[in-house]
C-alpha cells in the first residue's frame, strides 16, 4: 500500500516544533517530533532571521533523527497579529441546465476576487455556502437546476512581508514549502470534534506571543482574528514582578502557576531563584496575584472579539481552549466566568505510531498539520515539491483542506471526471 511521509512545522514565538508522520489512506503513524526554543519571532512576526533559521534547523534535525527520514519540504503553520479575515461573495451564471463542478469553482473564484492592498496577500479562500437563484443554505449545488449561482467565502489575509520573511527562514534552513496554513485552521483539525464544528464553537489557541481566535459553524470558518498577547506576556509579568530570569519565570508558571488560590493548597509557599543565584521562599499567593490580572485581561480581549465576530450568536458548543497557557490551574474556570460560555480544554488525540507524544495542548497546531492528511490522500513532504508560486500553494491548501465535506467531494469528483466532462 502506498505511503506518504508528511512533515508539519510550527514556528511560534516561544518554540519551533516539527512532526513527521507516515500517511496512508485512512490512517496516520507519527514517526517523530522535534522541538527547539525560538527567540527570533515576536507576536508571530520574524524579528531575527538568523535566530529563526537556527530554531528551525534544530527542530528539523531532531525530527529527522527520531523519525529516520530526510526532511526536504514542510507544511508550515502561520499566525501573527498581522492576520485579518473577512467575508466575500461572488456570483456566476450557470452554463448549462444544471450546476456543474466548473460552475462551483468559478463561483468560488469570483467570491475570492476582491481588492487586496499591495502590502497584503490572500492566505485562504474558504467556501462557507452557496445561494442558487436566491435560495440560501445550500452546501453542495452540483446537479441542481438553476440560472445564477452565488458563493459565500471567508477570506484570510496576511502581511506580505511577514509571510515572506517566515518562508525565507524556512528556505534558508534548506526546506521547500509544501503548504502554508493559518495556524487556527490546523489546530481546529486536531482538537475540535465534527459535531462542534457543525453546531458552532470558538477555538482559542493561546500561543507564546499571540492568541488565535476562530469561530466555526456548519463545518465552516466564519470568523478569525489574532490578538497580540499570549503566554509569553504572563511569563514576562512574573519575571518583572519577582525579579527573576525569564527561564525561571517560565518554570514557575509551569510548575506553580494558577489564576486563583486554592484554600486547600498543600504548597502555600514556593521557592524562587533570583538573578545571581539567590534562593528565596515566597507565598504562592504572590505568584497568583501576578498571573491573575494578565489572564483576566486576555480573556476580556477574547470576549470583546467574540462580540465583534458574532461568536455569542453562533457558538452553541461554547469555547475550546488550547495552547500551553490553557493548562494553567483555574484558567478554564476563569474563562467560563468571563466569557459566559461553556469551556473545555482541547487536547489533540493522535493514534498510531508514537502519536501519544502529540497529545498535548502545546502541539495542537503541528498535530493538525499532519493528522488529517489521510482524508485527502495528498502527497507531502520528504521530497521536494515544485511550484512557481508559494502563495498559490497557500490557496491550494485551503481549497483542499478547509472546505466543507460536500465542497471537498466536488473537487474530488471533478478530478476523477477530468477535463472531458467540462461544460462549455
Amino acid at each position: 500500500m502506498r505511503q506518504q511521509v508528511v512533515v508539519g512545522l510550527d514556528v511560534g514565538s516561544s518554540k519551533a516544533g516539527a512532526v513527521a508522520a507516515a500517511v496512508r489512506p485512512g490512517s496516520i503513524d507519527v514517526l517523530g517530533l522535534g522541538l527547539s526554543p525560538a527567540t527570533g519571532l515576536r507576536k508571530g512576526v520574524v524579528t531575527d532571521i538568523d535566530e529563526t533559521v537556527d530554531s528551525i534547523r534544530r527542530a528539523v534535525r531532531e525530527v529527522e533523527s527520531s523519525a529516520g527520514v530526510r526532511v526536504r519540504s514542510v507544511a508550515v503553520g502561520i499566525s501573527g497579529a498581522h492576520i485579518e479575515s473577512f467575508e466575500g461573495r461572488g456570483a456566476v451564471g450557470v452554463r448549462g441546465s444544471e450546476v456543474a463542478y466548473t460552475d462551483v469553482k468559478r463561483a468560488i473564484e469570483a467570491a475570492g476576487s476582491v481588492y487586496i492592498p499591495l502590502d497584503r496577500e490572500v492566505l485562504h479562500v474558504i467556501p462557507t455556502g452557496f445561494v442558487l437563484d436566491g435560495h440560501e443554505g445550500i452546501s453542495n449545488p452540483v446537479g441542481m437546476s438553476g440560472v445564477r449561482l452565488e458563493a459565500k467565502v471567508h477570506i484570510v489575509t496576511g502581511a506580505v512581508s511577514a509571510i515572506q520573511n517566515l518562508l525565507k527562514c524556512c528556505e534558508k534552513s534548506g526546506l521547500d514549502i509544501a503548504d502554508v496554513v493559518f495556524a487556527p485552521l490546523a489546530s481546529s483539525r486536531a482538537v475540535l470534534t465534527a459535531e462542534e464544528r457543525d453546531s458552532g464553537v470558538v477555538l482559542v489557541d493561546i500561543g507564546g506571543g499571540t492568541t488565535d481566535i476562530a469561530l466555526f459553524r456548519g463545518g465552516n470558518l466564519l470568523h478569525a482574528s489574532v490578538l497580540g498577547v499570549g503566554g509569553g506576556h504572563i511569563t514576562n509579568d512574573i519575571a518583572v514582578g519577582l525579579r527573576v530570569h525569564m527561564s525561571e519565570a517560565e518554570r514557575l508558571k509551569r510548575s506553580s502557576g494558577s489564576v486563583a488560590m486554592d484554600r486547600d493548597d498543600a504548597e502555600p509557599e514556593i521557592r524562587i531563584t533570583q538573578a545571581g543565584g539567590q534562593v528565596r521562599t515566597l507565598q504562592r499567593e504572590c505568584l497568583v496575584n501576578i498571573i491573575q490580572p494578565r489572564c483576566g485581561e486576555m480573556l476580556e480581549l477574547v470576549r470583546a472579539e467574540l462580540k465583534r465576530g458574532l461568536g455569542y450568536e453562533h457558538a452553541s458548543c461554547g469555547v475550546v481552549l488550547t495552547g500551553g497557557s490553557a493548562l494553567l490551574e483555574g484558567f478554564a474556570g476563569m474563562a467560563e466566568e468571563v466569557l459566559a460560555l461553556p469551556v473545555r480544554v482541547g487536547v489533540p488525540s493522535v493514534a498510531g505510531g508514537c502519536g501519544a507524544i502529540l497529545n498535548n495542548v502545546q502541539f495542537a497546531t503541528v498535530a493538525g498539520l499532519v493528522m488529517h492528511c489521510p482524508e485527502f490522500d495528498r502527497p507531502r513532504a520528504v521530497h521536494p515539491v515544485s511550484s512557481n508560486s508559494l502563495f498559490g500553494r497557500m490557496r491550494h491548501w485551503a481549497r483542499d483542506f478547509f472546505t466543507t465535506t460536500d465542497t471537498l467531494s466536488i473537487d474530488q469528483e471533478y478530478n476523477k471526471k477530468g477535463e472531458s466532462h467540462v461544460r462549455d
